[in-house]
């Protein structure tokens, strides 16, 4: 069983253990005396939708453009400051729901503890003993009932009473009873903002309940099963708000326990139990709790079942805190401790937003990349609005941030990493990555005026500047640097990543057009400017040029890697496609690891993702391995620090591409397997062209591969210097082995 396991009570935040049914999350801390639960709701919010863009950014971009090409770097970041930057300059906070409280009788004496995640099930459970009696929690967040459910048993003489309360600091307009036994607290997010209400009940077949002041009691229990469900009006009306809590409730009451589980496990495993990764025998080191296991890795420990807890929860993850119909996964998924939390615990989209995402098409979770498209649906008529209120331009535009309204202005005054204006573009490509994995060309149909209307923003914005289009101004996000006399600065124009970006974004309108039918002159003026972009460079050092010129970096060891977007997520660097620009990506990699890169745990994902890519399967897995050792926290997520959840999501998708990779043309199989995994097998990844696969190896070898098909296609087979044509038909299924240097039908006469 994939699980993460402890001998103790989480002690901070960073080592309780999240639960999720992608509204409503959990963080539970397992106290045996004294339990705290920190809980969330997706759509908590501050404040509502306001306008921000900058009214003089239009008359002031012709003036900034002319400083900048003029070389005039710091005149032109002062004026960005003030003309372009958002009016008020932030977006407002997605804050946490709450937390549940829950003080014990007779428990400070403890003994035989052990608390665990089951992500096979996406169960919680926990045990101790007091004296002779054995006491039990299961607890588990469900998206069939949308509630919280957690069951406490004694096994013995003595019994379970507690005492339980809703806290929300001071921020919250009331506490009250729900009847005899629930209670219930209620608030408001702020003007222009959602109402909400969570409530928290109980039952015992044998126990009493009740209700007193903002207290929960419960006493004399041989068995309880505690009940929570919260909301807002984002989704339902102030009327009908506390009522349909309320129902949800009483119907998972009606249910009972049991029941609950079995429909929520049910839920679960259809999504989760598509994909499996096997790395050998693994059970040596699942007998070890869990943080010991980090503490381990801190030491370099060898550790390969790290690989795939890891895998396996960050598909729990994305599971829990992004589901369809829900809102997507924040800079922290669903779970955030505060009221102000770190960058506001927003939707940055110039990295961690698209890394979020990178796992679900190939680990078979589409369904849970779809609230990142109705995301990009609420941006487009906010962009359009930016995109002419503050360049004059038509199409839509999103900067670096957004958040559960769409927003599309500039966020915050930072010159390295606000001024940015690929967000829309790169988001965009996630639909046509959709389209790639799926063939669904309903999907493409209702996407394609969305990846226009972002196309056609930077038909109007792009520049001509010594023979090409460029964007301007941009910056590479989030670095800096060193103008030939010494000055520093981040605005400028042309970026590599920029052109990278909008080259895909580009094409991909091209493409779907013509999948669509679609033959009209803006088709034409896409891939007029297409051609226009700056082609991606190799500088001095070797290395992919980041910015028009070649520049120093301010700081060499950088966490972002932009301008190797071209490699991941990207297919336009290639290792026998563009064998020159992938040496160039791999200097790229090697100059900033040995200034210090990867300091953080997203950008480590990052690099995991470009070493597999460059089919060099070691280094993907020795950074795996130091994101272990240095950028994990106890409960595995990801430490930035502080926690961000773009890591655990960036090495799930990183340890899929170690094992297949593909496009619309071909499928690589095992293109970076690492020495360390030496025999395994992994089932159910899927692949460009709507085929699902099985692959398995043994001494580092290839045996057997079995792809199904779910539309007609053909794709070329490449495994090292072998390479094969095969088509299949919708439903078909083909079981390959390895054998005298090529892959044959099973069965096929040497």
């Amino acid at each position: 069983m994939s699980r993460l396991w402890y001998r103790q009570s989480a002690g901070i935040w960073e080592e309780a253990l999240p639960l999720g049914n992608g509204r409503l999350g959990a963080m539970v801390y397992g106290g045996a005396d004294r339990e705290h639960i920190q809980v969330n709701e997706e759509s908590m919010w501050y404040g509502g939708p306001v306008d921000r863009n900058n009214p003089d950014m239009r008359e002031q971009l012709p003036v900034i453009r002319k400083l900048i090409f003029e070389g005039r770097i710091a005149e032109a970041e002062k004026l960005i400051k003030l003309a372009m930057s958002g009016c008020p300059d932030g977006m407002h906070p997605y804050q946490t729901l709450g937390d549940i409280h829950i003080e014990f009788e007779g428990m400070e004496k403890f003994t035989d503890y052990e608390r665990e995640l089951d992500l096979e099930q996406a169960v919680y459970r926990q045990e101790f003993r007091c004296g002779e009696t054995l006491f039990e929690r299961e607890m588990f967040i469900a998206a069939p009932s949308d509630v919280m459910a957690m069951r406490l048993t004694a096994s013995g003489k003595e019994r379970i009473s507690f005492s339980a309360i809703l806290r929300r600091s001071k921020f919250f307009d009331g506490v009250k009873k729900t009847g005899d036994h629930g209670i219930c607290l209620y608030g408001n997010l702020g003007k222009g903002g959602f109402d909400f209400s969570m409530i928290l009940s109980a039952q015992s077949p044998d126990g009493r309940v009740s209700a007193m002041g903002e207290h929960l009691l419960v006493s004399d229990a041989s068995e309880v099963t505690l009940y929570f469900c919260a909301d807002t009006t984002y989704h339902i009306s102030e009327k009908e708000l506390e009522a349909s809590i309320q129902m949800r409730i009483e119907r998972a009451k009606e249910k009972g326990f049991e029941a609950l589980r079995r429909e929520h496990v049910e839920d679960y495993r259809a999504l989760y139990g598509r994909v499996s990764l096997e790395l050998g025998d693994l059970s040596e080191y699942d007998r070890v709790p869990t943080d010991e296991r980090i503490l381990a890795a801190a030491r370099q420990a060898a550790d390969i079942g790290l690989s795939k807890l890891y895998f396996d929860y960050g598909r729990y993850l994305l599971i829990s805190c992004s589901r369809q119909g829900t809102l997507p996964a924040t800079l922290q998924g669903l779970w955030n401790q505060d009221m102000l939390p770190p960058w506001d615990s927003k939707y940055t989209v110039n990295i961690n937003t698209e890394m979020n995402y990178w796992p679900a098409e190939i680990c078979n979770l589409s369904e849970c990349h779809m609230p990142l498209f109705e995301l990009i649906k609420k941006m487009v008529p906010n962009g359009r609005r930016t995109a002419e209120v503050m360049y004059g331009a038509g199409g839509f535009v999103c900067h670096h941030n957004t958040d559960m309204h769409g927003d599309t202005a500039v966020q915050d005054q930072w010159i390295p990493g606000s001024y940015w204006v690929m967000g829309a573009a790169w988001l965009c490509t996630h639909q046509w990555t959709h389209y790639q994995y799926t063939l669904d060309q309903d999907f493409l149909r209702e996407s394609f005026p969305i990846m226009r209307a972002a196309a056609e923003f930077f038909l109007d914005f792009l520049v001509e500047h010594d023979g090409y289009l460029v964007t301007c101004p941009s910056v590479s996000p989030e670095n800096t640097f060193i103008l030939p006399g010494g000055e520093m600065g981040a605005n400028i124009y042309g970026v590599t990543m920029d052109n990278q970006i909008l080259r895909d974004l580009f094409t991909q309108c091209n493409e779907a057009a013509g999948i669509l039918g679609v033959e009209d002159e803006l088709d034409q003026r896409i891939r007029r400017a297409r051609e226009r972009l700056i082609p991606t460079r190799i500088g001095k050092h070797g290395n992919i040029m980041e910015w028009p010129e070649d520049y120093e970096e301010w700081e060499p060891g950088h966490r972002h890697i932009s301008h190797l977007y071209g490699l991941h997520p990207s297919e336009q660097i290639t290792v026998d496609g563009t064998p020159e620009l992938a040496q160039a990506a791999k200097v790229t990699l090697q100059r900033r690891l040995s200034s210090g890169g990867g300091h953080t745990g997203w950008s480590r994902a990052w690099i995991t993702n470009h070493y597999a890519k460059l089919w060099d399967g070691d280094s993907a897995y020795e950074n795996i391995e130091k994101l272990f050792a240095n950028s994990t926290y106890l409960n595995l997520f990801d430490k930035h620090p502080p926690f961000q959840i773009d890591g655990n999501f960036g090495v799930t998708a990183a340890i899929a591409e170690m094992l297949v990779q593909s496009t619309l043309e071909r499928i690589v199989l095992l293109p970076a397997l690492p020495g360390a995994w030496k025999s395994g097998s992994v089932r159910g990844l899927r692949v460009k062209g709507c085929a699902g696969v099985d692959i398995f190896w043994a001494e580092g070898i290839l045996t057997e591969f079995v792809i199904r098909a779910d539309k007609d296609y053909r794709w070329q087979l490449k495994y090292g210097m072998f390479s094969m044509d095969i088509s299949l038909r919708k439903g078909e299924e083909k079981r390959l082995e390895w054998s005298d240097g090529r892959l044959r039908e099973k069965g096929e006469e040497k």
